[in-house]
Formats: structure tokens, sequence, C-alpha cells
């Protein structure tokens, strides 16, 4: 097949799955946002561009958290409506296999995957994010203030960070040994540059120890003292204020706290529940598509949709959960996230190579 002029039968097929998938999205993701909306109406209290505003960063965030839903959620209503026509009877007659019908489907569904996942590694998975910031009213409250955290063998303290501008106002490192601190460094401003920080006009000082006790220190002044070195604003705001992290950074953060030892739990079930977890919706589309009946006949249409529905909530919610439980630490991410999906891919999978010849 010429990927430029698919055949006649996938561009059928694939134009009346995008057609409801489109129609679910926004139909779906537009109720979320308006339902949102006016259960926060009280809240916000900013003017209407910024309550427009609001309303379009939660339908962001509705897309992003919708969208495997609304995959599987077209695949039932597009088989359906086809078996209800007798159009899957006609494809069958015409020689079509199963799998062939299922391509043009699966090839949407992966490319919708493939396009939301590229959306998590821009601005767009931090809809959630300026749309409490306009819900607390904080439209120019930027900075995030008293950071304490751990960097390499010292430990870091910063009075007020900047994100937008990428300054630091007030920061202390010091390193502990024992019970001792061996030294500090302190400057008034730090500015980020590419990948690291730049403290400007930094006082060093140094400890000095005589059998355990501290006898003296020396003081030295540096005009660039170059530290935090992959600590990018967006990451330092995430893991000291809880906010989001787009795929890209939140894969640099881990990456991170491997290399400071840290706890990378959240981290990493906050990567899977962009990249992994929407997986489900592919097998699901697979799962259905050989599951739902091929021909109308004694089939009782509303039973059919309400099991179908019925089993898509069901798995969506026990991923979610098991996500939440990742999430929070109680069992590692790969047992809550990879673990499930990987199950439901064998059972996707074995469907796909032994259902062809069944008929339904």
């Amino acid at each position: 097949m010429n990927p430029f002029y698919p055949s006649l039968h996938f561009r059928y097929l694939a134009r009346h799955y995008l057609k409801n998938l489109l129609a679910i999205l926004f139909g779906l993701s537009f109720a979320f946002a308006s339902i949102d909306y006016f259960q926060h109406i009280q809240m916000l209290n900013v003017s209407s561009n910024y309550k427009i505003l609001y309303i379009y960063y939660m339908w962001q965030e509705a897309l992003g958290m919708l969208y495997p839903l609304a995959i599987v959620f077209a695949v039932i209503m597009t088989k359906l409506s086809f078996v209800r026509q007798n159009t899957m009877g006609a494809l069958h007659a015409f020689g079509y296999t199963k799998r062939r019908l299922l391509f043009p489907l699966f090839v949407v569904a992966s490319l919708t995957y493939a396009l939301f996942l590229y959306l998590h590694t821009t601005e767009f998975s931090y809809a959630k994010d300026k749309a409490h910031v306009l819900l607390t009213n904080q439209i120019h409250a930027y900075d995030v203030n008293d950071v304490f955290f751990k960097y390499n063998d010292t430990f870091v303290y910063i009075k007020k960070l900047d994100p937008v501008k990428k300054k630091i106002h007030g920061i202390t490192i010091f390193k502990v040994a024992g019970d001792q601190v061996r030294y500090t460094i302190s400057a008034p401003t730090a500015v980020f540059n590419a990948d690291e920080w730049i403290a400007q006009d930094a006082t060093v000082k140094t400890h000095i120890y005589k059998k355990g006790e501290l006898i003296r220190y020396s003081v030295d002044r540096k005009e660039r003292i170059a530290t935090l070195h992959g600590y990018k604003p967006k990451i330092i705001e995430s893991l000291y204020e809880g906010k989001a992290l787009n795929v890209i950074d939140a894969y640099h953060t881990w990456k991170l706290l491997q290399t400071q030892n840290l706890n990378s739990d959240k981290i990493r079930a906050s990567i899977y529940d962009k990249v992994i977890i929407p997986l489900f919706a592919l097998a699901m589309v697979v799962i259905l598509f050989f599951k739902l009946p091929f021909h109308a006949r004694m089939m009782n249409f509303g039973m059919v949709l309400a099991l179908s529905l019925g089993a898509t909530f069901l798995v969506w919610g026990i991923l979610f959960g098991l996500a939440q439980i990742g999430s929070n630490g109680v069992l590692v991410p790969e047992l809550t996230a990879i673990v499930p999906i990987i199950l439901l891919w064998i059972y996707a999978i074995y469907l796909f190579y032994t259902d062809e010849r069944k008929s339904s």
C-alpha cells in the first residue's frame, strides 16, 4: 500500500474513525472544562479574558487526560455503527480480513497517541498549573521561596527563585561532613546559564578544625561560581512546589535524582503516566475490535455497548488507581504502570494472531 495514497477501504475506515474520534474527544474535553469552570466560577476573581484563558487551559488539561478514552470510545462507536449498517458484513464479503479492517483504525489511533506524546514534551503539560495560577489569582506571583535540597555532597538553601526570569535571590551552599560544616558558599544572586547556575559575587568561607574543634575560617571572594549543574528552574519549581513537568524535563529530573541518589518514584510515575499508561488505549483498540460482533444478527446493541464501555472504564480505572499507588511510593512505578500494560498487550497480541478465523 502506498502510504501517500492509501487504498479506498483504508481511507473510508480511517475517515469515519477520525470523525468519531474528534467528535468524542472535543465533546468530552469541552464538557470537562465547562464543568470545572462552573465548579470554580466563584473562586475566579479575575477579568473575563482571564476566565476564558482558564477554560482554555483546563480544556488542554482535559485533552491530555481524556484522549486515551476517546481513542477507545471512537473504536466502539465506529465498529458498532458499521455493524448496524451491515458495512462490516459487506467488507467481509469482499474478502477483507479482520486484520486489514483493524489496520486503518490502529494507524489513526497510533498517530493520535504520537501527537499527544509530542504535546507532552511542550508547554502543553503545564496547562493545569497555569489554570491554578488564575484560580488562586496569582497571575504575577511566580516566586518560589525557601527551598532546601541536597546537591551532590552538599546542601543548598534558596531564599527566593524566580523561574520566569531564571534568577535566584539569596543562595547558600554548605558541605557537611559528620557533624562539621566544612565550607559555605553564599551569594546574593545567581542566574541560570545553559545548564547550570552562575552564583555572582560569591563569598566562600572555609572552616578550619583542629582536633574536632573549629578554630577559625578563611574567607575568599569569587566573582562567579558555577553550581547546580542540571537543575533547571522548572525542575526546582516542580520538585519543591509539586508543579507538573513535561516529558523531557521529567526525564532530565529522573536522571538528576539518580545522580543525587534520591528517590525518583514520583518522577518515574509521572513519566509513565504520560508515555506508558496511554498505550492501554491502543491495546484496547485491538481487543475490542476483535471482541465486538462483526454481524448484526442476534446482537443486543444496548448490551454490547454497555459492556464495551464498562470494560473500558474498568481497565482505565484500574490503571488510574495503580498509577496513584506508584506515584505515592507504595509500590514501584514499574510494577503499577509497565507490568499491567505489558499484560494487556500480551492479550491483545494473542487475539490478533488467534481470533482471525473466529466469527461473531
